[in-house]
């Protein structure tokens, strides 16, 4: 049976929290590369992100495959430095480990998750081959039994299924749902989440955005729908994002800003629109969106390789290296939008952070 979050971790998740996705590290011969692993865990943690998603697609799906069998040692790393954060902090990270396949693999991994001592799991429908709508939800409800769970609605340019709103209100039922990062990268099927779950009466479920295209715009939209004749609003209230796997601390400054937006309902002011506008265009050239998302993974290992978090762009995918006219574009965005980036403060703590 799936164990409870403990309180003060699940009040923060409902709050809001910078939630990275993160990357994997790796050697040249393609092994887990444990010291820069661990020092980007280390940077997350003293960025000041309230929890860490591990084993999820930014971290890549291959680490599952036989041939590599890095999905338990990286979420039991992660876990380590959880752990050794976690004593210095008086709400712990709240701990997100991917999962996937068929149920009887996605059960598999909640398993191992738990035993790690993770708090709840990203659940991608992405590989099910699942035809329906109640198919889907039966795989949901077998693998919250093992651990609660966060929805996932991936886009559909890296393998995600169109989910229906029906999906999504007998989603919100499961009582082990405890979040939904709402990741289509289209506003149609972001209103679908929302809506579904502001009818389905339940305020506890925490929205958070993986739209890396529209961050900050979902951060500050107050989302209201008619429900039985009267107005129901949901907020967004923080990000679990491949973007904030890079440039983390300014991402923690943002949210704190969007946070106080929100509740003081005051107009949206220009200088955030701006930045709004500038982090999408900065996301563009991170995700190669012109190569239709080739260079995703890579892009992100371009700038972390640059802050000398890791030392090279690899992949477990040959074929996920950074798309033509990337380099250049992140180039770009890093000299246009230098305001986005915390440069100076990973080479303030970065030989600490790769001590063993």
């Amino acid at each position: 049976m799936s164990q409870p979050i403990p309180a003060p971790v699940l009040d923060a998740l409902r709050r809001g929290l910078v939630i990275p996705a993160m990357p994997l590290a790796l050697t040249a011969d393609l092994r887990l590369d444990e010291r820069r692993q661990r020092a980007l865990v280390r940077y997350y943690d003293a960025a000041g992100a309230g929890g860490l998603a591990v084993g999820v697609h930014t971290t890549q799906f291959e680490i599952r495959d036989p041939e590599h069998a890095l999905f338990e040692p990286v979420l039991a790393l992660a876990a380590q430095e959880l752990d050794r954060a976690d004593a210095a902090r008086a709400v712990p990270m709240v701990r997100v480990a991917g999962l996937c396949g068929p149920t009887s693999q996605a059960v598999a991994e909640a398993a191992m998750a738990r035993s790690l001592g993770y708090h709840a799991g990203l659940l991608s429908l992405a590989a099910t081959g699942l035809a329906d709508d109640a198919a889907r939800l039966d795989h949901c409800r077998a693998v919250a039994e093992v651990l609660p769970l966060v929805g996932f609605y991936l886009q559909r340019a890296v393998g995600g299924p169109i989910l229906s709103h029906r999906f999504w209100r007998g989603f919100a039922a499961i009582d082990r749902v405890v979040a939904i990062k709402i990741a289509p990268f289209d506003r149609y099927r972001t209103l679908d989440v929302v809506r579904a779950v502001a009818e389905s009466g339940r305020d506890d479920i925490a929205l958070y955005t993986g739209n890396d295209d529209h961050i900050v715009l979902d951060l500050v939209t107050p989302y209201r729908f008619v429900v039985n004749g009267r107005p129901v609003e949901r907020r967004v209230v923080g990000g679990l994002l491949g973007q904030w796997a890079v440039w983390t601390r300014r991402a923690v400054v943002l949210l704190d800003a969007c946070h106080a937006l929100a509740r003081s309902e005051a107009p949206i002011p220009m200088d955030l629109l701006r930045q709004s506008v500038a982090l999408t265009d900065a996301n563009a050239a991170i995700f190669d969106v012109s190569n239709d998302f080739r260079g995703c993974i890579a892009g992100l290992h371009l700038v972390l390789r640059r802050q000398g978090l890791l030392d090279d762009v690899r992949t477990l995918d040959p074929r996920a290296g950074l798309g033509p006219g990337q380099e250049a574009e992140i180039d770009r965005v890093c000299r246009d939008h230098a305001d986005l980036n915390d440069d100076d403060f990973i080479a303030q703590h970065l030989d600490a952070w790769l001590r063993p």
